[in-house]
């Protein structure tokens, strides 16, 4: 299922497989909550190079409904994507104040748009993803949002280990009744407390899951604490196995966690980013609404082969999004995820030549605009990641559309 080919130090290259295909890591999944990553058919995305994309199991239950798309032959034919496709199980949206009625070790009572009472159990984010024919599914978890206190981590942490049995129960009567070849990843929880993750990563790796997560992270904890996290939980997965760190999609963020292991993410910050003016470049973000664009004809990033850097100018984008021209947010994604895609492609041809280290460091040391980055110590990494959520602070989180 899941290979490793080629090592250099903690970073790896492997390859995925599932039902749909390959997929090589590491990689970067653009977010398709709802069968479609915003602005662009599916089509486009494949055409960018993506192997991989997420879906909401969730949301997708809300509408048009599992049953909908399972009568219409399944996620992959519904959206028109062919090949791999990752459903998560919406933990973090039917547990937000949104939706919430009430928690228990039991599921979640939640209501939806119209008001309506609805029961959401572990069994059942299984039996939906199942449904939509997902080449992977993502157990449901208690997601422990930063800032909890002690006993409401210990209570979450409990709860998502409780769950994950459930779904790996679920899963497994599913797969033998069916023949079906779906994978199943568990998540594990515990914040950014040390011996909280230990205890959560190394009880969810025990359960013999098909990859293994790292979820309730990037949601406000400093980037210190991060990484923290992330090297520590690492350690205590097995090391044959893939490991996804879920919602991470910064580019320097993805540089630093490839050097800790990790291999796979997904993010709405190249998409979210794009549809706000934000455009990445080799030299960090720029905001195409400043004026000094306004008769800039070059392209976004010099030398760029995306169809949008080969055909526009920064002038013409900066037209588009002053204008609200809906034309702007197409072109703009185009753009922010053939950076992305490059940036893990870039990544694995380094990985594979034994020259991550070289490759990370050249990077970022450009991305900051000439801001040294010789050393890979938290205080560096805290000083240029914070820099660069302040610059672009406006931009990140667009969780409502």
């Amino acid at each position: 299922m899941f290979q490793i080919t080629h090592k250099d130090g903690k970073a790896r290259c492997g390859i995925l497989k599932t039902a749909s295909g390959t997929v090589q890591t590491p990689f970067f999944m653009p977010v398709a909550s709802r069968g479609t990553v915003k602005a662009l058919s599916s089509e486009e995305v494949l055409n960018l190079g993506f192997e991989s994309i997420i879906s909401n199991s969730f949301i997708l239950s809300l509408y048009p409904g599992i049953d909908v798309i399972e009568k219409l032959g399944g996620i992959h034919k519904f959206s028109n994507f062919k090949k791999t496709i990752f459903t998560d199980s919406g933990g973090f949206q039917v547990l937000s104040k949104d939706f919430l009625l009430k928690k228990s070790d039991e599921g979640v009572l939640f209501k939806d748009k119209t008001g309506k009472k609805n029961k959401y159990t572990p069994e059942i984010a299984i039996q939906n993803q199942f449904k939509l024919g997902s080449d992977v599914a993502m157990t449901f978890d208690d997601v422990a949002h930063y800032g909890l206190n002690g006993k409401d981590y210990v209570d979450a942490i409990k709860r998502t280990h409780l769950w994950a049995k459930r779904c790996l129960t679920e899963h497994s009567k599913l797969k033998t009744e069916y023949g079906s070849k779906q994978l199943l990843f568990g998540i594990s929880q515990g914040g950014t407390k040390a011996e909280y993750r230990r205890f959560s990563t190394t009880k969810i790796n025990r359960m013999e899951f098909d990859g293994y997560a790292l979820g309730g992270l990037v949601v406000g904890e400093k980037r210190v604490e991060l990484f923290d996290t992330i090297k520590e939980a690492v350690k205590c997965f097995d090391e044959h196995k893939i490991k996804y760190l879920m919602g991470l999609g910064s580019p320097p963020d993805i540089v630093w966690a490839v050097g800790l292991g990790v291999d796979c993410f997904d993010s709405i910050y190249p998409t979210s980013n794009a549809r706000h003016g934000a455009l990445i470049t080799s030299k960090g973000r720029i905001d195409i609404f400043k004026k000094k664009y306004l008769e800039d004809e070059s392209p976004i990033e010099e030398g760029c082969k995306c169809d949008t850097c080969k055909n526009y100018s920064r002038a013409y984008l900066h037209h588009l999004f002053k204008n609200h021209e809906l034309l702007a947010y197409k072109l703009s994604t185009i753009h922010n995820l053939y950076f992305m895609e490059k940036l893990l492609s870039d990544l694995r041809k380094a990985i594979k030549k034994g020259n991550y280290s070289e490759f990370s460091e050249d990077f970022l040391k450009e991305y900051f605009s000439g801001n040294e980055n010789k050393e890979f110590s938290s205080n560096i990494q805290q000083k240029y990641l914070e820099k660069e959520i302040k610059e672009g602070a406006r931009f990140l989180l667009d969780w409502k559309r």
